[in-house]
């Protein structure tokens, strides 16, 4: 039986995302992703200025006057959602933790999928696949995803992308877009990610919460690494000190984006503190000029 709080963040996270999907979303997803390629629909009278390369010569030699091929996009697409709820994601030093933001991102990518008519699937992982729904359409689906996002609770809770990737290689047995929504605090899975990048169009989402790379002075805090247990205290009174783990974040962010743009990867970042509708929006409106 599922909570009614949890009904009740289900149905605020529909309305919201619904309206987002609606007036913003909708039209740049379709642009965006453009579907596998064009499908055969029917022939018709060859009519001036058509191409001579469509012509359908067994219906013109039968009939006695040209006729052309008419082809259309083939719209439908499956979309996969790989969402990391490992521990690290129960932190937000604002109004929302990571996990709850990434969430209501997944939600709209759901909801922008079913408008186009594209199928859609969800793979929840921590240091092992932790929840794997087959990708279908329509509302109740993507609200069925919505529900699995907000009340899985993870048994694990370290982050393995590397198993995630390898993962979903077995199960999309043909060209998807994939959103991989995490954090991306983990080690080893540029290889695997190399492999999917390749077969897939895949787009990361990177969550990260202010706090985490611009410590604020709390003086002498006792901190919990959430994926191993471990605690410890540091002294955030120290300026030094809040420099260099500053510097070593931005150290390991750097490396991170320029891994990933060896592989041709692209990467949205996104504060637990900042409207995701921004970074998105801009996002699409680049792959579109790029596509």
């Amino acid at each position: 039986m599922i909570p009614s709080q949890i009904l009740q963040k289900v149905k605020r996270i529909e309305i919201r995302t619904r309206g987002l999907v609606n007036d913003l979303f909708g039209g740049e997803y379709h642009s965006v992703f453009k579907g596998r390629g064009m499908t055969f629909s029917e022939v018709r009278e060859y009519q001036p200025g058509d191409d001579i390369r469509l012509i359908d010569w067994n219906v013109t030699a039968r009939t006695g006057s040209p006729f052309i091929k008419v082809f259309e996009e083939e719209r439908e697409l499956t979309v996969y959602l790989l969402v990391d709820i490992s521990a690290s994601g129960n932190f937000g030093s604002g109004q929302q933790l990571k996990r709850e933001v990434g969430a209501e991102i997944a939600a709209v990518l759901g909801f922008s999928a079913i408008k186009n008519n594209d199928k859609v699937g969800l793979i929840l992982f921590s240091d092992e696949i932790e929840k794997f729904v087959v990708p279908k359409k329509g509302k109740s689906h993507v609200l069925r995803v919505v529900r699995e996002l907000l009340y899985t609770e993870p048994k694990r809770s370290g982050t393995s992308l590397k198993i995630a990737l390898d993962y979903l290689l077995k199960v999309a047995k043909r060209k998807s877009v994939v959103f991989i929504i995490s954090d991306f605090i983990d080690q080893d899975y540029l290889k695997s990610l190399k492999v999917v990048n390749r077969k897939h169009d895949v787009i990361g989402i990177q969550l990260f919460d202010p706090a985490e790379t611009d410590i604020p002075n709390m003086g002498l805090a006792k901190v919990e690494d959430p994926e191993t247990g471990e605690s410890f205290w540091v002294d955030t009174s120290s300026k030094d000190l809040r420099n260099r783990l500053k510097k070593d974040i931005q150290t390991k962010q750097e490396k991170f984006l320029k891994d990933t743009r060896k592989i041709r990867f692209d990467i949205i970042s996104i504060a637990t503190n900042q409207d995701f509708v921004e970074p998105l929006m801009s996002f699409f409106k680049m792959r579109e000029k790029r596509s």
